[in-house]
């Protein structure tokens, strides 16, 4: 399964949800299997988001999409996300 991990800083984190929650459908449709936030406990306007997709094309195409970039400017994003691509996980927890 792959994933994508983004960093980025936003405006206002409570807009920034309302427009993510907006594009649900979208990112569903386009192929997103979850979706987590992880807000820094120092600044909770500095986000690291994984995500699951159900193919690396559909990933990329979204990613790489002008309606992304479009979504993301009206988040309120500040500055130019660091987006990593990853195709493998391990659960490595201790039981």
């Amino acid at each position: 399964m792959p994933f994508v991990l983004l960093r980025h800083k936003v405006a206002d984190y409570a807009k920034w949800k309302r427009v993510v929650l907006a594009a649900g459908p979208w990112r569903k449709a386009s192929g997103e299997t979850s979706f987590q936030v992880y807000r820094s406990s120092t600044a909770p306007n500095d986000l690291t988001v994984v995500c699951s997709w159900d193919n690396s094309s559909r990933m990329r195409k979204l990613i790489q999409s002008a309606e992304l970039r479009q979504r993301m400017k009206e988040a309120g994003i500040v500055g130019k996300p660091e987006i990593l691509f990853f195709g493998k996980t391990e659960d490595l927890s201790v039981s």
